[in-house]
């Protein structure tokens, strides 16, 4: 942008004055400051909201309030659960949120600006509108600026663009914030501040995303939906059938029975939800988060720590991801003999003003022999190409010497493999390596040839000089792990194909060529066509990262992206998964759902084996709380229908969801677990939820039937049912939980002795209303439990054969790690 465009534009500005002092303090009232206040993570109030505001705890809360109001707060235990789902996802993305904020804090630099003739250094949200910029090596532009004077003033706009070459400024070009200055010196005047300006907006854009997709968090939503359109109808078909058992509505409000009318109600409705399963699910993405804390890996949504375990394909940015964004000087391929070529590459790499390239040089070749300049063209990225003339003979190394791109300085012969310069370059820069010619000239640059910034004539090729960038010494090993765990790779870079292409082969990745990103198509559909075929892709624009993404989403992958620079903070949050590195932008690290703190791109195997443990493991225990689910759920619906009384108290509830379900599913949820991705979570753990739940219920419904006809009293029945529930939900922990090793079996075995000391213990019978349900009703129990526990065992048999035929494997294979009760299917072939 011009600087014409500025609000401000008509306010004249000395470069070497600056603003006055009552200049700043009238743009400071005016609100024309860099104070940009962009959350590093989510808001608290986001957080809060998606802890506390849910229909789990609405359901559980309002149930919970109408037991204190009737004064039965022995009933109301499981309201524990509802506060301990919420404060553990808050206090988690609590502690991720003020971790990256330190991080954001820590990592940003001071601004150098000219005020009243003097240079200071200040917080970047100190800049205001019309501020000159001191701008010098090692410095990032800390708001949008146009260049009013420079010195050999380089800009890396990598962070931006994804292009890895350094671009010259002159007097009118535009700084953008977030971009680094390499070589050089200037000034520029602000033109944007705040969140006009390009970083800041381009977070903003990337923020507009959704969060984090989970198929445990949406299968687990899913069942509170359907739960919660049950609740109404349900709650009162069993609240009929208690005032109707109680002696009819009239009598039962009269006499105060409605009380324990609406306790049982509520007893049968917060037996339907799935509490635990909630709270395990927090719990174990809380666990997770925190071992990968330990590894230097910030979650930044809880979810995100299942999210890699589900992708199929990642996308990687090259540039600071698989290589460390730096080159090193590889060799010299002579073409011509010529005097002086390596004194002159000498003095390329001493040379004040030399970019990162050249100054690879210095070490090969030393400290050049005096000699005087007589003229020279400074690098510029668009025609990439420099050039000095030095003093003396041609025969004795003067002339000029020109360094640059072979495609610039030769353009058809760089490319013509039948000459010695293009068969050399295409064969170089095919290997992978970046590549520049050094030519010579026995002609002197003319001052029109410096001013309109042409070569000399009489140019011919000396040497091919390569050079390759420091590839992570992680990048290989991490990559080869993807592609054993089926999970494929799509590189994608702002660089040259070509390149990109060499250095994913170096890698061990089977690149081809690589794909100009120019050439793909505008169109979704032709562009998956594409991506699905090829491997790299180069010149890849911050827009069509984002595109790339969401072809490859729309033709049913999941999809992690990878990368540093604000040019990869769009495709980081719209992938299913956005990975950051802490060394870059502030902007890709805030919309990002991990970040690497040691920009280790090793750490990510350790992510997918926590998420691959975090689904494995729930999905086991999902199988218990929606057992639990489907047999309260059926209960309810037969009590209503039969107009019979509720055969629990609350508070006798919390003893099998506790000890049957809740504490072993809390060990089970966090034990080692290998297992591969399996989609299809909720269908599999209904299978055997919704036919072992319904045996149950059924169960239950005869025993109170027949019990309630041999005349047993109410508590009695009450406690029989407890007994029965009890017994079969520890049965149904053993049955899911096999094999069965020490640690499990020490994990039944203490739950079975727990259930033994409530039902005998004299305190805790009394607080659970626990009496002998006598000698007639216990031969019930005992028959009742028998044969449903052959049932359970017949519906687990046939639960089995229905995996196997669903995945066409052993489901229940044994993985290093832990044991498996699904297959190891790979990730790839899922779709």
């Amino acid at each position: 942008m011009d600087a014409s465009a500025s609000p401000s534009s008509l306010v004249e500005v000395d470069v070497e004055t600056g603003l006055t002092t009552a200049q700043v303090a009238e743009r400071v009232a005016a609100g024309r400051t860099n104070a940009y206040r962009a959350d590093s993570s989510r808001s608290v109030g986001s957080i809060v909201r998606a802890n506390v505001l849910t229909l789990f705890n609405a359901i559980v809360g309002g149930c919970f309030l109408v037991l204190l109001l009737l004064g039965r707060w022995q009933d109301a235990l499981f309201g524990l659960s509802a506060l301990a789902n919420a404060v553990i996802g808050c206090v988690q993305e609590f502690r991720a949120k003020a971790a990256l904020d330190r991080l954001a804090l820590l990592n940003a630099p001071l601004a150098r600006v000219r005020r009243d003739g003097e240079d200071a250094e200040i917080a970047p949200d100190g800049i205001v509108l019309d501020d000159v910029l001191v701008l010098r090596a090692g410095d990032q532009v800390p708001a949008d600026a146009v260049v009013l004077s420079e010195r050999a003033l380089q800009i890396d706009e990598s962070m931006l663009t994804g292009e890895s070459d350094a671009v010259d400024k002159r007097a009118g070009d535009e700084a953008l914030s977030g971009s680094i200055v390499v070589a050089g010196e200037g000034a520029a005047r602000v033109v944007r501040v705040g969140a006009d300006s390009y970083a800041n907006s381009f977070a903003a854009e990337a923020k507009r995303f959704s969060m984090v997709s989970s198929e445990l968090r949406t299968s687990i939503n899913r069942v509170l939906t359907w739960v919660g359109w049950g609740i109404g109808p349900i709650g009162l078909l069993v609240l009929n059938a208690q005032m109707v058992a109680a002696g009819g509505w009239v009598q039962a409000w009269e006499s105060g029975a409605w009380t324990q009318a609406v306790v049982n109600v509520i007893a049968a409705l917060t037996a339907m939800i799935p509490l635990g399963l909630v709270l395990m699910t927090s719990i174990a993405f809380a666990v997770g988060a925190a071992k990968l804390a330990a590894r230097q890996v910030l979650v930044n949504e809880l979810p995100a720590v299942e999210g890699l375990a589900r992708v199929d394909i990642i996308c990687l940015d090259k540039t600071g991801t698989l290589t460390a964004g730096e080159i090193r000087f590889d060799g010299a391929h002579p073409v011509t003999e010529v005097v002086g070529w390596r004194d002159a590459l000498a003095w390329y790499g001493a040379a004040p003003d030399a970019n990162a390239t050249a100054r690879c040089l210095r070490d090969p070749f030393p400290e050049p022999r005096p000699r005087e300049v007589r003229g020279t063209v400074p690098f510029s990225s668009a025609r990439k190409w420099s050039a000095v003339t030095l003093d003396g003979a041609a025969d004795a190394g003067g002339g000029t010497w020109v360094l640059g791109a072979p495609e610039m300085v030769f353009p058809d012969a760089a490319t013509d493999t039948t000459t010695p310069l293009g068969s050399l370059s295409v064969t170089l820069s095919s290997s992978g390596m970046r590549t520049l010619v050094l030519a010579h000239s026995p002609v002197a640059l003319s001052d029109d040839d410096m001013e309109a910034e042409r070569l000399p004539g009489a140019v011919q090729p000396v040497a091919v000089l390569t050079f390759r960038e420091e590839v992570r010494p992680d990048a290989a090993q991490t990559l080869a792990y993807f592609r054993r765990q089926g999970v494929s790779i799509r590189i994608i870079s702002g660089d040259n194909p070509r390149t990109v292409a060499a250095i994913a082969r170096e890698l061990g990745v089977d690149a081809g060529e690589g794909v100009d990103a120019r050439t793909l198509p505008d169109d979704e559909a032709a562009l998956g066509e594409v991506l699905e075929k090829n491997i790299v892709f180069g010149r890849v624009t911050p827009d069509q990262k984002k595109r790339i993404v969401l072809a490859l989403q729309a033709r049913g992958h999941t999809v992690a992206m990878t990368g540093d620079g604000v040019n990869d903070a769009l495709a980081i949050k719209t992938a299913d998964i956005g990975i950051a590195m802490n060394s870059g932008a502030a902007a890709t690290k805030a919309v990002a759902r991990l970040v690497l703190l040691d920009s280790q791109f090793s750490h990510l195997p350790d992510v997918v084996a926590e998420g691959r443990q975090v689904i494995a493991n729930i999905e086991r225990v999902s199988m218990l709380f929606l057992t639990k689910t489907a047999y309260a759920t059926t209960l309810a619906i037969l009590c209503g229908a039969l107009v019979m009384e509720f055969p629990f108290l609350p508070r006798q509830l919390s003893i099998t969801d506790g000890l049957t379900i809740g504490i072993p599913a809390f060990f089970l949820a966090l034990m080692p677990n290998a297992q591969r991705y399996v989609p299809g979570f909720l269908r599999r753990s209904l299978t055997f939820a919704i036919p072992s739940g319904v045996l149950i219920a059924v169960a239950l419904t005869v025993y109170a039937r027949i019990a309630a006809g041999m005349g047993v009293a109410q508590p009695q029945l009450r406690t029989g049912a407890t007994i029965i529930l009890a017994v079969i939900g520890i049965w149904v922990l053993a049955v899911l939980a096999r094999p069965i090793d020490r640690w499990k079996g020490l994990v039944i075995g203490a739950m079975f002795v727990a259930l033994l000391g409530i039902f005998t213990i004299p305190l805790s019978t009394g607080f659970f209303q626990l009496i002998d349900p006598g000698e007639d009703a216990a031969y019930l129990v005992a028959g009742i439990t028998v044969l449903t526990i052959g049932g359970i065992e017949i519906v687990r048999a046939v639960h089995r054969r229905f995996v196997v035929r669903a995945l066409g494997e052993n489901p229940f294979a044994e993985l290093s790690g832990g044991t498996n009760d699904f297959p190891a299917a790979p990730t790839a072939s899922r779709r």
